[in-house]
């Protein structure tokens, strides 16, 4: 099985011909990868150390807490309370987690049928959503009763949807059909 690196590697024999690359630097890249989570509870330290002991698990590298930007009184939340935790990946880490997320991960998912691809946006990035961060073999046997969902953003220098799309599929990112 190849790694994300070897996989990025040859993209550039994959896509030269569709898009007409002549140079390998034109190509997209990998530039980071966010994995975030909304703890919803502004109050609840417990909550917010568990998802972040979790996401350090699963990514290898500590999230930091995120403010909530505006007061909502709806959800009785204020200005500057902590409302979620961010990891931003980048380099060998990155790869690292993309293999994981990609081979592991992703096929222990229920009922997983292919993401959309409209998950990708028009400036070539895609953001997965995982439901539950127990498919992760690293948090697996841990408490069941304290599961919390996660977005996965995969930022690219793709220029378009189109090129974004045929490079997550050389990297191996499941598509629907």
């Amino acid at each position: 099985m190849k790694s994300v690196k070897e996989k990025q590697k040859e993209a550039f024999d994959v896509m030269k011909g569709e898009f007409g690359y002549k140079n390998k630097l034109a190509v997209p890249r990998l530039v980071k990868v966010v994995v975030s989570s909304a703890t919803g509870r502004a109050k609840d330290k417990k909550r917010n150390e568990l998802v972040m002991a979790h996401l350090t698990k699963i990514t290898g590298q500590k999230p930091s807490l995120r403010s909530a930007k505006k007061s909502i009184a709806t959800f009785k939340v204020r200005q500057g309370d902590q409302i979620g935790v961010a990891v931003t990946l980048r380099g060998a880490r990155m790869e690292g987690f993309l293999d994981k997320f990609i081979n592991v991960a992703v096929p222990r998912t229920r009922d997983f049928r292919g993401y959309e691809k409209k998950s990708v946006d028009e400036m070539g990035n895609l953001t997965l959503g995982i439901k539950e961060q127990t498919v992760f073999p690293e948090t697996a046997d841990e408490d069941v009763r304290d599961i919390f969902g996660f977005a996965v953003t995969i930022v690219t220098t793709a220029k378009d949807k189109k090129e974004a799309i045929k490079f997550f599929e050389v990297l191996g990112v499941p598509f629907k059909k």
